[in-house]
């Protein structure tokens, strides 16, 4: 009987079709079926009606409704993360099946805040202006707060952020999900350990960042729970100044490694932290109307220069 019922379980999930992949993928990214029907250019019933199929297929639930808004479950996250790389391939698998793909013309305005707009971007940037060289882009660096409002005045076509973001005017696509690393001095002696945990830098002379970064209440929460006063010497805008803080030897950080280990330079090295604490760079887009087609070009061709392995992760053995 329970061989029977494995067997027709199987069977449901064999039937699961792309389309119903790229509502969920839509409706994480949305937030409400309207808005994931506007993005898949279907209608909302017919949004409903998939997802439906789909949590019938799988056998559980795929997001719960709060607030108007559909709040996507573990189980639906941890799916999504794994459909961005499928769709990426089918997406270079279409651009390019019949001749290469044509260049684009027209504008693109691309913001970011100071850390990514300098370690990240202007090669990403400068690589598409290569390809598309007709396309006229605007770039500009802005706080977080002044970015959010940006993009959802239809200032700008894309931004690209791991604060935090709620906001009705802006959509989210994400890029990556980092965790937090402990930067030191070369030849500090807490260098020698594989992982730093909240105890070890009792005592240790602590670049922070302001209080304005979203990810700075996480941070003290953490210490705070260890029971671990931190030795705030110099408090920080940006997770670039705190490294070089760092590698002045003013003291120690816990920063975002994306996307400082793309120019780490000499005199600092970098460390696992435990607890694991995450951050999320995300793609931000107006919510007001649909991502043009050269706005999905940058996207996609920023999502294929990212090298995730350059990333540490916490060994699964701590």
């Amino acid at each position: 009987m329970n061989s029977e019922i494995s067997a027709a379980a199987k069977d449901r999930r064999s039937g699961i079709t792309l389309r119903e992949l790229e509502v969920l993928q839509a409706l994480v990214t949305a937030g409400t079926a309207i808005s994931a029907a506007r993005r898949l250019g279907i209608s909302q019933s017919a949004v409903s009606r998939r997802l439906a199929q789909l949590e019938e297929r799988l056998g559980f639930q795929l997001f719960l409704r709060a607030g108007g808004r559909l709040v996507p479950t573990v189980e639906a996250m941890s799916i999504n993360e794994q459909l961005t790389p499928v769709f990426d391939t089918l997406a270079r698998i279409a651009n390019h099946a019949d001749q290469p793909e044509k260049a684009h013309v027209g504008t693109l305005a691309i913001v970011a805040p100071p850390t990514i707009a300098h370690r990240f971007l202007p090669s990403r940037i400068a690589a598409f202006k290569k390809q598309n060289p007709d396309l006229q882009i605007t770039f500009e660096v802005l706080s977080s707060d002044s970015l959010l409002t940006g993009i959802a005045e239809c200032r700008f076509d894309v931004g690209l952020t791991d604060s935090i973001t709620a906001h009705e005017g802006i959509q989210n696509e994400q890029l990556l999900e980092t965790q937090a690393i402990c930067i030191l001095p070369q030849h500090h002696p807490l260098a020698g350990l594989d992982v730093i945990r909240p105890t070890d830098l009792q005592g240790e002379d602590f670049i922070a960042l302001s209080r304005r970064h979203s990810s700075r209440v996480a941070i003290d929460r953490v210490f705070d729970k260890a029971g671990v006063n931190l030795n705030i010497v110099i408090e920080a805008s940006t997770n670039v100044s705190a490294m070089e803080f760092v590698r002045e030897g003013l003291g120690v950080s816990l920063l975002n490694p994306f996307p400082l280990v793309h120019q780490m330079g000499e005199g600092v090295v970098l460390r696992p932290f435990v607890p694991t604490l995450c951050y999320t760079t995300n793609f931000l887009l107006p919510s007001s109307h649909a991502p043009s087609a050269v706005t999905l070009a940058f996207i996609q061709a920023t999502r294929a220069s990212l090298d995730r392995n350059a990333y540490p992760t916490v060994p699964t053995n701590i």
